[in-house]
């Protein structure tokens, strides 16, 4: 007899008892599949769920690339029925290359379907799968001539398509599907015939389906309406946000729109009420490095940048500083936009642009607010530089991120802004550029040993500041691809760092305008090491590859 479907999804740590336990009040009290109801609380994703009933009936699900269209097309001549006839039945047909017939559904235990199958196939052996009903109505719309998805429809006709059940459906299992697969962002973007459905995982892009315009309306509609936005307004950019429990996890989703050339764009970014990571010990740092950054968090004044592009995890690195340093003796306010973790005994604020209320207006009115940390989401302006800058000067510990390519080059960057170097000077106390990089699949990684690292890293250790890694043998490896990681070779990611304290010596550099190269001799000599030698260090140690530590940070300091 197969097992329950409950107890096999808690079986397989799919969902959590009590979920199942909820799940099936529910179902006493109002009826329904165990299943279904289990993906509209968010428990677990469609695909998980039918991944738990393939096995519970010893049937394969079948994904959209594993079959093809002559294969499709031989199973409806097989069978003889319309392809409307397929489509009420939820089902879909095909012949492979052996002549064996197959058909795939999202309920291939239906009674009906099954009798009127096999009967008409007489003797002829017929295999049953599972198929994702997304999966099938991509087959369904693509065996018939695609929709258009670009009819303008009032704000009342797409607020009804939005709060259709499938339309829900669909956006919750694609939240879903989206946090099981560790997924950062998840952006939908319309196209001619087709919207795409991408997941940001580690970093890197990747398509989870496409599916017919036709859809696109209510979909997009139904992600407004959840986060707050205008369903009417497609002309502008909106930014909202939501709350929800999906997957079994509590997650913050903001919400992005912009207008294109097919239709908004749109991206939901995940953040996860919970975070592990927000501790300094889990974000990568070297022993020497961590000791360093922790030494600049006891400062009692001044000014601490943390820099690199859009994504690079310098949000994470300056909550993870709060964090370490909120003991409660301490008054620590942040200025961001947007507020993206909540963090507990700390004044979070948010700036709003719309209203004037702006990076600088805050940072007048936080320091009449007796605060002893100050943390700045971002300096984009010359006003908010030289407040910042004000604030260090008089007694406050001000961490904020800035984008620069490398951590010496945010002296530039404020000097462009417009604040003078001898108030940079003074300011200043320490700068640090990161970046992230994907760890290997620690499943699938192989050995792969590399005579030209193993010179590299020669140079390097002479200039290594702790000692732990002279005698540890090299452990170079490659990336390969499993089931674990969706292919890819790696899972998760690190980050790679640059720290630079500024020194008496370089404070008289930089109050005197001396060039940037000038500047970085002087940390050079104090055992600066760029993000490529880091990341070296991560290489050596089996976490990453160098062809991903030279992609992430662009190639920077390779002399």
């Amino acid at each position: 007899m197969p097992q329950r479907l409950g107890e096999l999804l808690v079986s397989t740590a799919q969902i959590g008892s009590s979920e199942l336990a909820q799940a099936l009040d529910f179902q006493r009290a109002h009826g329904g599949r165990l299943g279904a109801i289990l993906v509209r609380m968010g428990a677990l994703s469609e695909e998980s769920l039918y991944q738990g009933l393939a096995r519970q009936l010893g049937l394969s699900l079948i994904g959209p690339a594993e079959i093809h269209e002559a294969e499709v097309q031989a199973g409806l001549a097989a069978w003889g029925f319309s392809r409307d006839w397929w489509v009420r039945q939820q089902a879909l047909p095909w012949v492979d290359a052996d002549g064996l017939r197959h058909v795939g559904g999202s309920d291939p235990q239906q009674l009906d379907l099954r009798e009127t199958l096999e009967a008409q196939g007489g003797e002829t052996a017929l295999q049953w799968h599972f198929m994702l009903p997304a999966t099938l109505e991509r087959w369904h719309q693509g065996l018939s001539a695609p929709g258009q998805g670009g009819v303008d429809m009032d704000a009342r006709t797409l607020r009804e398509l939005a709060e259709d059940a499938p339309v829900i459906s669909f956006v919750n299992n694609v939240l879903a599907q989206a946090v099981e697969a560790r997924a950062s962002d998840i952006h939908l973007e319309p196209g001619e015939r087709e919207f795409d459905v991408r997941f940001r995982i580690d970093g890197v892009l990747h398509t989870r389906m496409s599916m017919p315009m036709s859809r696109y309306p209510a979909i997009a509609s139904r992600v407004k309406l959840v986060s707050q936005l205008d369903i009417a307004e497609r002309r502008l950019p909106q930014d909202g946000r939501t709350s929800i429990r999906v997957a079994g996890e509590e997650m913050d989703v903001r919400v992005s729109a912009i207008p294109a050339v097919h239709g908004e764009s749109l991206v939901m970014r995940l953040l996860p009420k919970q975070r592990a990571d927000l501790k300094l010990e889990r974000l990568g740092m070297e022993a020497d490095q961590l000791a360093m950054f922790r030494q600049w968090l006891q400062l009692p004044n001044g000014l601490v940048l943390v820099t690199g592009p859009t994504g690079s995890g310098k949000s994470t690195t300056l909550y993870g500083a709060l964090a370490a340093v909120n003991d409660f003796s301490r008054k620590i306010i942040t200025v961001e936009d947007p507020v993206e973790f909540r963090l507990p005994h700390v004044v979070q604020i948010q700036t709003q642009t719309e209203i004037g209320y702006t990076f600088a207006r805050a940072l007048r009115s936080i320091l009449r607010h007796d605060p002893d940390i100050i943390m700045v989401g971002e300096i984009r302006d010359r006003e908010t530089a030289e407040i910042a800058v004000q604030s260090a000067l008089t007694g406050h510990l001000v961490l904020a991120t800035l984008h620069t390519n490398d951590a010496l080059s945010a002296v530039t960057r404020l000097v462009d802004m417009g604040v003078e170097p001898y108030l940079v000077a003074a300011a200043l106390k320490a700068m640090m550029a990161q970046r992230l990089v994907r760890r290997l699949c620690p499943e699938c990684s192989v050995p792969a040993p590399d005579t030209a690292l193993d010179e590299r890293w020669g140079q390097l250790l002479p200039r290594l500041q702790h000692s732990d890694l002279q005698g540890k043998p090299a452990n170079w490896r490659r990336a390969v691809g499993c089931a674990h990681c969706q292919q890819t070779g790696f899972r998760g990611r690190i980050g790679i760092y640059e720290l630079v304290t500024v020194g008496a010596e370089m404070q008289h550099r930089i109050a005197a305008a001396a060039p940037q190269s000038e500047v970085q001799a002087l940390a050079d000599a104090a055992g600066r090491r760029s993000l490529v030698e880091d990341g070296l260090i991560k290489v050596r140690a089996g976490l990453t590859t160098f062809d991903e530590v030279l992609r992430a940070s662009g190639g920077l300091a390779l002399e």
